[in-house]
């Protein structure tokens, strides 16, 4: 099997120094995923820089990448997904949050956020979220960003790039390890030993040399169709972070890598190609 370079990119829609975009580039080969490198970006204009590298690349971002049919048809944006990033990318933050407030505004209680499919099937938050995890806000500045890089977006426009960008939602990864334990926090005081060794569990879940008896290296290597390798430094360093960003940024490329082997790019035949999707064995 040829090498192909796979990247995973845990995103923020605010990076800087105290909380830089994290990207972990792998090689996948013969049945094997293995993660080289880290690298952290403390700007959006880098990750600009960063998916105009030469391809051929398969990169998986943890942001959603459309929007809701629904949201897209009601503020009347151009029904295209080239169509309607390229309008949200001329508004403002205030804009665009104030569009999507006033659709939540004509909605009944307890539906104020539209979701699309494979938010449904994936139990995601909704595209429009914009607290707590605010997902609304890291498409606003992280869809143009794609718009612009002249990638493919699977499955949103296929240009014939051979460099491939795929949404990822890591947790549907880590769920096939740990379950719904929590493994992460940015928030001090919700990070503890418990948060810890999820992390260390998941971590040993992914490495196949790593596994017990449970046989938990088995469900990745069965769902995926190959086995995670990284060195001990990596490996440390995904069990020490409480944010989890590199160990986030390597289950995106797990499932950017998955996606990539599959001649339907693991985007089923009736998936709405505006609205995005979730690439994982679980949402086929």
């Amino acid at each position: 099997m040829k090498e192909l370079k796979v990247y995973g990119v845990d995103f923020t829609s605010a990076p800087g120094r105290r909380k830089p975009l994290v990207a972990v580039g792998c090689v996948l080969a013969d049945g094997v995923l293995r993660a080289e490198s880290s690298e952290e970006m403390t700007s959006l204009e880098e990750l600009a820089e960063f998916l105009c590298r030469p391809g051929p690349w398969a990169c998986g971002l943890d942001f959603p990448f459309g929007q809701p049919r629904g949201l897209v048809e009601a503020l009347g944006w151009p029904e295209a997904w080239e169509g309607y990033v390229a309008e949200v990318s001329r508004m403002e933050a205030r804009e665009f949050e104030e569009k999507l407030r006033a659709d939540m505004a004509t909605r009944p209680a307890g539906s104020k956020h539209r979701y699309r499919r494979t938010d449904r099937l994936s139990g995601s938050a909704s595209a429009m979220m914009l607290f707590r995890v605010p997902v609304g806000k890291m498409f606003h500045r992280g869809a143009p960003l794609l718009l612009r890089s002249g990638a493919s977006v699977v499955p949103c426009q296929d240009n014939g790039s051979s460099r491939l960008l795929f949404e990822s939602y890591p947790a549907l990864v880590a769920r096939r390890v740990i379950g719904r334990r929590p493994y992460k926090s940015d928030d001090r005081a919700r990070q503890s030993p418990e948060r810890e060794q999820a992390r260390r569990d998941l971590v040993a879940g992914l490495l196949p040399d790593k596994s017990d008896e449970s046989g938990d290296s088995d469900k990745i290597a069965d769902a995926y169709g190959f086995c995670i390798r990284l060195d001990s430094t990596l490996e440390e360093r995904f069990i020490r972070e409480s944010a989890a960003d590199g160990l986030d940024s390597l289950l995106c490329a797990i499932q950017a890598a998955w996606a990539y082997g599959r001649a339907d790019r693991g985007v089923p035949e009736d998936c709405d190609a505006d609205e995005g999707w979730i690439p994982d064995p679980a949402l086929i």
